[in-house]
Protein backbone atom coordinates (compact mmCIF):
# COMPACT_ATOMS: atom_id res chain seq x y z
CA UNK A 1 0.00 0.00 0.00
CA UNK A 2 1.30 3.44 -0.88
CA UNK A 3 2.50 5.26 1.93
CA UNK A 4 0.45 8.11 2.07
CA UNK A 5 -1.77 10.47 4.09
CA UNK A 6 -5.13 8.78 5.83
CA UNK A 7 -8.13 10.19 4.95
CA UNK A 8 -11.55 10.11 6.57
CA UNK A 9 -14.02 7.96 4.49
CA UNK A 10 -16.97 10.22 3.86
CA UNK A 11 -14.17 12.38 2.15
CA UNK A 12 -13.26 10.09 -0.06
CA UNK A 13 -17.36 9.68 -1.69
CA UNK A 14 -16.77 13.10 -2.51
CA UNK A 15 -14.88 12.12 -6.19
CA UNK A 16 -17.23 9.08 -6.06
CA UNK A 17 -15.05 6.40 -4.80
CA UNK A 18 -18.23 3.69 -3.75
CA UNK A 19 -15.89 1.48 -2.94
CA UNK A 20 -15.64 3.14 1.07
CA UNK A 21 -19.33 1.89 0.96
CA UNK A 22 -17.81 -2.19 0.63
CA UNK A 23 -14.78 -1.02 2.94
CA UNK A 24 -17.56 -0.39 6.04
CA UNK A 25 -18.88 -3.62 5.81
CA UNK A 26 -15.75 -5.57 4.87
CA UNK A 27 -13.94 -7.07 7.65
CA UNK A 28 -10.03 -6.28 7.78
CA UNK A 29 -7.56 -5.32 10.59
CA UNK A 30 -8.30 -2.77 13.21
CA UNK A 31 -5.91 -0.39 14.95
CA UNK A 32 -6.17 1.94 17.52
CA UNK A 33 -4.68 5.75 16.55
CA UNK A 34 -2.82 7.26 19.13
CA UNK A 35 -2.08 10.72 19.06
CA UNK A 36 1.79 10.77 19.50
CA UNK A 37 4.36 13.49 17.76
CA UNK A 38 6.77 13.61 15.99
CA UNK A 39 5.75 10.04 13.64
CA UNK A 40 9.46 8.35 13.91
CA UNK A 41 10.36 6.02 11.30
CA UNK A 42 13.15 3.15 12.27
CA UNK A 43 15.09 -0.02 11.16
CA UNK A 44 17.04 -1.23 8.90
CA UNK A 45 18.17 0.80 5.50
CA UNK A 46 18.08 -1.42 2.96
CA UNK A 47 20.96 0.74 1.05
CA UNK A 48 23.25 0.63 2.92
CA UNK A 49 22.05 -2.06 5.51
CA UNK A 50 22.60 0.48 8.29
CA UNK A 51 20.49 0.81 11.28
CA UNK A 52 18.68 4.38 11.01
CA UNK A 53 16.24 6.58 12.78
CA UNK A 54 14.17 9.63 11.33
CA UNK A 55 10.94 11.26 11.11
CA UNK A 56 8.92 11.05 7.84
CA UNK A 57 11.56 12.54 6.06
CA UNK A 58 13.08 9.11 5.41
CA UNK A 59 10.68 8.74 2.69
CA UNK A 60 11.25 12.01 0.85
CA UNK A 61 11.90 11.95 -2.75
CA UNK A 62 14.32 14.64 -3.11
CA UNK A 63 15.76 16.12 0.24
CA UNK A 64 16.26 12.69 2.19
CA UNK A 65 16.86 12.76 5.56
CA UNK A 66 18.35 9.00 7.15
CA UNK A 67 19.76 9.39 9.97
CA UNK A 68 22.91 6.68 10.65
CA UNK A 69 24.42 8.08 13.62
CA UNK A 70 24.29 11.18 15.81
CA UNK A 71 26.46 13.26 13.54
CA UNK A 72 23.64 12.46 11.13
CA UNK A 73 20.69 13.80 13.52
CA UNK A 74 23.07 16.78 14.36
CA UNK A 75 23.36 17.43 10.39
CA UNK A 76 19.15 17.07 9.56
CA UNK A 77 17.49 17.98 12.63
CA UNK A 78 17.81 20.62 15.72
CA UNK A 79 15.48 21.46 18.83
CA UNK A 80 13.39 19.15 20.23
CA UNK A 81 13.21 16.96 17.65
CA UNK A 82 17.28 16.16 17.09
CA UNK A 83 16.92 15.16 21.06
CA UNK A 84 14.00 12.63 20.53
CA UNK A 85 16.05 11.18 17.59
CA UNK A 86 18.93 11.10 19.69
CA UNK A 87 17.38 9.07 22.11
CA UNK A 88 15.57 6.82 19.64
CA UNK A 89 19.09 5.81 18.35
CA UNK A 90 20.55 5.27 21.59
CA UNK A 91 17.25 2.98 22.76
CA UNK A 92 15.13 1.50 19.98
CA UNK A 93 15.70 -2.21 19.26
CA UNK A 94 17.90 -2.89 16.22
CA UNK A 95 15.66 -4.89 13.59
CA UNK A 96 15.97 -6.16 10.37
CA UNK A 97 12.73 -4.31 8.79
CA UNK A 98 11.23 -0.95 8.92
CA UNK A 99 8.93 0.14 11.57
CA UNK A 100 7.08 3.63 11.80
CA UNK A 101 5.95 5.11 15.35
CA UNK A 102 4.19 7.95 17.02
CA UNK A 103 6.43 9.26 19.65
CA UNK A 104 4.76 9.60 23.31
CA UNK A 105 7.63 10.74 25.69
CA UNK A 106 10.18 10.16 27.64
CA UNK A 107 10.06 7.49 30.77
CA UNK A 108 9.29 8.66 34.28
CA UNK A 109 5.85 9.85 34.65
CA UNK A 110 2.45 8.30 34.17
CA UNK A 111 0.79 10.76 31.68
CA UNK A 112 1.88 12.69 28.86
CA UNK A 113 0.28 14.72 26.47
CA UNK A 114 2.32 14.21 23.30
CA UNK A 115 0.00 16.28 20.94
CA UNK A 116 -3.43 17.01 21.20
CA UNK A 117 -4.44 13.80 24.13
CA UNK A 118 -3.49 13.50 27.40
CA UNK A 119 -2.49 9.35 28.40
CA UNK A 120 -2.88 8.71 31.76
CA UNK A 121 -1.61 4.97 32.08
CA UNK A 122 -1.94 3.13 35.48
CA UNK A 123 2.00 3.23 36.90
CA UNK A 124 4.75 5.47 36.16
CA UNK A 125 6.74 4.52 32.76
CA UNK A 126 10.51 2.98 33.85
CA UNK A 127 11.19 2.67 30.54
CA UNK A 128 13.55 5.69 28.86
CA UNK A 129 11.65 6.17 25.97
CA UNK A 130 7.22 5.63 24.82
CA UNK A 131 6.36 4.79 21.49
CA UNK A 132 3.14 4.10 20.35
CA UNK A 133 4.54 1.49 16.81
CA UNK A 134 1.38 1.69 13.75
CA UNK A 135 2.89 0.55 10.55
CA UNK A 136 5.50 -1.53 8.96
CA UNK A 137 6.81 -0.96 5.52
CA UNK A 138 9.04 -3.26 3.26
CA UNK A 139 11.39 -1.98 0.75
CA UNK A 140 13.74 -3.67 -1.48
CA UNK A 141 16.51 -1.28 -2.38
CA UNK A 142 15.69 1.95 -1.27
CA UNK A 143 13.35 3.91 1.21
CA UNK A 144 11.57 5.96 -1.28
CA UNK A 145 10.20 2.34 -2.89
CA UNK A 146 8.90 1.71 0.70
CA UNK A 147 5.21 0.31 0.80
CA UNK A 148 3.28 0.45 4.17
CA UNK A 149 1.07 -2.36 5.59
CA UNK A 150 -0.81 -2.02 9.04
CA UNK A 151 1.09 -3.68 11.58
CA UNK A 152 -0.75 -6.46 12.59
CA UNK A 153 1.94 -8.20 15.21
CA UNK A 154 3.30 -7.16 18.40
CA UNK A 155 6.55 -5.81 19.58
CA UNK A 156 7.75 -6.35 23.05
CA UNK A 157 8.85 -4.23 25.08
CA UNK A 158 12.61 -3.64 26.28
CA UNK A 159 14.39 -2.48 29.61
CA UNK A 160 14.63 0.80 27.73
CA UNK A 161 11.54 1.56 25.07
CA UNK A 162 7.80 1.02 25.97
CA UNK A 163 5.93 0.28 23.09
CA UNK A 164 2.05 1.10 22.97
CA UNK A 165 0.18 -0.79 21.10
CA UNK A 166 -3.53 -1.22 22.14
CA UNK A 167 -5.78 -4.55 21.08
CA UNK A 168 -8.34 -3.13 18.81
CA UNK A 169 -11.96 -4.96 18.45
CA UNK A 170 -15.66 -4.16 17.46
CA UNK A 171 -18.12 -4.42 20.27
CA UNK A 172 -20.03 -7.76 19.88
CA UNK A 173 -17.91 -8.80 17.14
CA UNK A 174 -17.08 -7.96 13.63
CA UNK A 175 -20.50 -8.74 12.57
CA UNK A 176 -21.70 -5.97 14.13
CA UNK A 177 -20.91 -4.00 11.14
CA UNK A 178 -23.49 -5.94 9.45
CA UNK A 179 -26.05 -3.80 10.64
CA UNK A 180 -24.92 -0.75 8.24
CA UNK A 181 -25.14 -2.81 5.71
CA UNK A 182 -28.86 -1.24 4.90
CA UNK A 183 -27.88 1.99 5.37
CA UNK A 184 -24.60 1.80 3.06
CA UNK A 185 -27.34 0.10 -0.08
CA UNK A 186 -29.26 3.32 0.71
CA UNK A 187 -26.29 5.31 0.21
CA UNK A 188 -25.31 3.50 -3.03
CA UNK A 189 -28.90 4.33 -4.48
CA UNK A 190 -28.57 7.76 -3.36
CA UNK A 191 -24.98 7.99 -5.03
CA UNK A 192 -27.02 7.73 -8.66
CA UNK A 193 -28.63 11.06 -7.78
CA UNK A 194 -25.57 12.95 -6.94
CA UNK A 195 -23.02 15.29 -9.43
CA UNK A 196 -19.58 14.42 -8.15
CA UNK A 197 -16.95 16.06 -8.52
CA UNK A 198 -12.68 16.08 -9.34
CA UNK A 199 -10.03 15.78 -6.84
CA UNK A 200 -8.86 19.17 -7.08
CA UNK A 201 -12.50 19.99 -6.35
CA UNK A 202 -13.02 17.81 -3.69
CA UNK A 203 -10.26 19.82 -1.65
CA UNK A 204 -11.61 22.61 -1.99
CA UNK A 205 -15.28 21.26 -0.36
CA UNK A 206 -13.33 19.27 1.76
CA UNK A 207 -11.49 22.41 3.34
CA UNK A 208 -14.87 24.29 3.32
CA UNK A 209 -15.90 21.35 5.59
CA UNK A 210 -12.87 21.48 7.73
CA UNK A 211 -13.94 25.45 8.24
CA UNK A 212 -17.14 24.25 9.62
CA UNK A 213 -15.58 21.80 11.95
CA UNK A 214 -13.28 24.01 13.07
CA UNK A 215 -15.40 26.84 14.03
CA UNK A 216 -17.95 24.27 15.75
CA UNK A 217 -20.68 24.85 13.34
CA UNK A 218 -22.69 21.88 12.55
CA UNK A 219 -22.90 20.68 8.91
CA UNK A 220 -26.77 19.69 8.21
CA UNK A 221 -28.99 19.43 5.24
CA UNK A 222 -30.59 22.91 6.17
CA UNK A 223 -26.88 24.60 4.96
CA UNK A 224 -26.04 22.34 2.39
CA UNK A 225 -26.49 24.70 -0.56
CA UNK A 226 -22.81 26.83 0.68
CA UNK A 227 -20.29 24.45 -0.69
CA UNK A 228 -20.38 25.66 -3.99
CA UNK A 229 -21.27 21.75 -5.37
CA UNK A 230 -24.42 19.45 -6.23
CA UNK A 231 -26.64 20.00 -2.60
CA UNK A 232 -27.17 16.18 -3.24
CA UNK A 233 -23.26 15.09 -2.67
CA UNK A 234 -23.31 16.78 0.46
CA UNK A 235 -26.42 15.17 1.60
CA UNK A 236 -24.58 11.93 0.79
CA UNK A 237 -21.38 13.23 2.60
CA UNK A 238 -23.54 13.21 5.54
CA UNK A 239 -25.24 9.94 5.54
CA UNK A 240 -21.57 8.58 5.01
CA UNK A 241 -20.09 10.14 7.97
CA UNK A 242 -23.12 9.24 9.83
CA UNK A 243 -22.39 5.18 8.84
CA UNK A 244 -18.63 5.95 10.23
CA UNK A 245 -20.17 7.68 13.47
CA UNK A 246 -22.07 4.26 13.65
CA UNK A 247 -19.00 2.34 13.36
CA UNK A 248 -16.89 4.10 15.23
CA UNK A 249 -19.39 3.71 18.01
CA UNK A 250 -18.85 -0.29 17.48
CA UNK A 251 -14.79 0.49 18.41
CA UNK A 252 -12.98 -0.58 21.39
CA UNK A 253 -9.33 -0.69 23.09
CA UNK A 254 -7.52 -1.66 26.06
CA UNK A 255 -5.36 1.55 25.92
CA UNK A 256 -3.91 4.00 28.30
CA UNK A 257 -7.19 6.32 29.39
CA UNK A 258 -7.01 9.03 27.03
CA UNK A 259 -8.37 12.80 28.06
CA UNK A 260 -9.16 15.86 25.83
CA UNK A 261 -9.06 19.24 27.97
CA UNK A 262 -9.91 16.76 31.11
CA UNK A 263 -12.66 14.63 29.37
CA UNK A 264 -12.49 11.41 29.19
CA UNK A 265 -12.85 9.75 25.55
CA UNK A 266 -12.32 6.54 24.01
CA UNK A 267 -9.05 6.89 21.64
CA UNK A 268 -8.08 9.50 18.99
CA UNK A 269 -9.88 6.89 16.69
CA UNK A 270 -9.07 4.06 15.01
CA UNK A 271 -7.58 2.64 11.70
CA UNK A 272 -9.56 -0.61 9.49
CA UNK A 273 -7.44 -1.61 6.45
CA UNK A 274 -9.52 -4.14 4.41
CA UNK A 275 -9.08 -5.03 0.37
CA UNK A 276 -11.01 -2.13 -0.26
CA UNK A 277 -8.55 0.35 1.03
CA UNK A 278 -6.85 1.74 4.69
CA UNK A 279 -9.14 4.88 6.18
CA UNK A 280 -9.24 6.58 9.80
CA UNK A 281 -12.48 6.47 11.76
CA UNK A 282 -12.00 9.47 13.82
CA UNK A 283 -14.68 11.50 15.16
CA UNK A 284 -14.19 15.08 13.81
CA UNK A 285 -16.13 17.29 16.29
CA UNK A 286 -13.87 16.12 18.89
CA UNK A 287 -10.45 15.16 18.09
CA UNK A 288 -10.27 16.69 14.20
CA UNK A 289 -11.49 20.37 15.92
CA UNK A 290 -9.42 19.90 19.46
CA UNK A 291 -6.47 19.58 16.84
CA UNK A 292 -7.28 21.93 14.38
CA UNK A 293 -7.53 24.53 16.79
CA UNK A 294 -4.54 23.11 18.32
CA UNK A 295 -2.44 23.93 15.06
CA UNK A 296 -4.32 26.96 15.18
CA UNK A 297 -2.66 28.00 18.53
CA UNK A 298 1.06 26.92 17.94
CA UNK A 299 1.08 28.60 14.80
Amino acid sequence: MQNKHLEHPEDEILTGNLSVLDWFVTAGNLSVKIDGSPSLVWGTNPATDNFFVGTKSVFNKVKIKINESHQDIDANHEGNVANILHACFDYLPRINGIIQADFIGFGGSDEYKPNTITYKFSDVVTEEIILAPHTVYIAENDLRDAVAYPMNFIITDTPYCKFVKPDAYIQHGQESFADVEEICAFARQMSTMCEFVSNKEAAKITKKLNDFIRAGEQISVENVNVFDCDPNLIRLWLLVKSIKDDCLFLCRNDGPAAYINGNRIDSEGYVMTNKFGMFKLVNRECFSRANFNLAKNWA
